[in-house]
């Protein structure tokens, strides 16, 4: 048998026993219905899925090969809005391959965003109408998205795209302003972090009414801005200094010099 045939005898192999443990790992989310409008999708079923010793003996180098395969399976669940399906296969993508951020994004945004679309569409009439039903739905949702952040920061420690993610979960579903505007800051400060988590940071504060906080930080971030670069936007930084100023009554001698 040539390399090829028993590199392909090995995947067929590894994927054969995938089947019982997708049905380990889902049975968890289906075993209780507490209401008729979802499947209990706690985010502690994440918690102990399969191991990554598990993965590494069942599979070896040819994770990465595995794990692209039970990634079009993830899409093919996500297409017939199976959120169980969804969920198991999702979590052992990264259960055989943890490296690819790609797995992690995508995962989260799936989970906070469309499986809420799922739930709230499968409501009945009467739980549909109800406001705190979907702020329920929305918040547990987003609870597990945090969640699978959490774990996605195990293997990618110190990762900006990661805590922009959870902030942006925070904000977007959860509303918690302040929460998303720590983690705005916390991406920020890691190396190699894009700019606009600087900005967005700051432009929470100022929605919270922390104006004083907000300028502090932008006189902060400004001299580090390369003025060249349009991403780091050193002029929209500026513009909205002078606008904190005129809000705060800055006297003009106590103003930020740019120069």
């Amino acid at each position: 048998m040539n390399f090829r045939g028993a590199r392909w005898l090995v995947v067929i192999t590894g994927l054969g026993l995938t089947g019982a443990l997708l049905r380990w790992l889902s049975a968890p989310l289906l075993l209780h219905r507490p209401a008729a409008d979802r499947p209990d999708v706690r985010a502690e079923t994440f918690a102990g899925a399969m191991g990554q010793g598990i993965a590494l003996g069942i599979f070896g180098g040819f994770r990465p090969l595995v794990a692209d395969f039970l990634w079009l399976q993830v899409q093919d669940r996500w297409e017939a809005r199976d959120l169980g399906g969804t969920l198991g296969h999702l979590r052992l993508t990264t259960a055989v391959d943890p490296q690819p951020l790609a797995f992690w994004l995508n995962g989260a945004r799936i989970i906070a965003y469309d499986m809420t679309e799922w739930r709230l569409a499968g409501l009945t009439r009467g739980d549909a109408m109800s406001e705190s039903v979907g702020k329920r739905i929305e918040a547990e949702q987003a609870r597990m998205a945090l969640a699978w952040l959490r774990e996605a920061e195990r293997f990618h420690p110190g990762t900006p795209v990661l805590q922009i993610e959870r902030a942006n979960v925070q904000l977007n579903r959860l509303h918690d302003v302040a929460a998303a505007a720590a983690s705005y800051r916390s991406a920020a400060e890691l190396t190699d972090a894009p700019y606009y988590a600087a900005r967005l940071h700051a432009e929470l504060l100022r929605r919270l009414g922390r104006k004083a906080e907000a300028y502090a930080w932008l006189r902060k971030i400004h001299p580090k801005l390369p003025p060249n670069d349009a991403a780091a936007a050193a002029g929209l930084v500026l513009a909205r200094l002078r606008g904190l100023e005129a809000d705060l009554a800055i006297p003009p001698r106590q103003r930020y010099r740019a120069d």
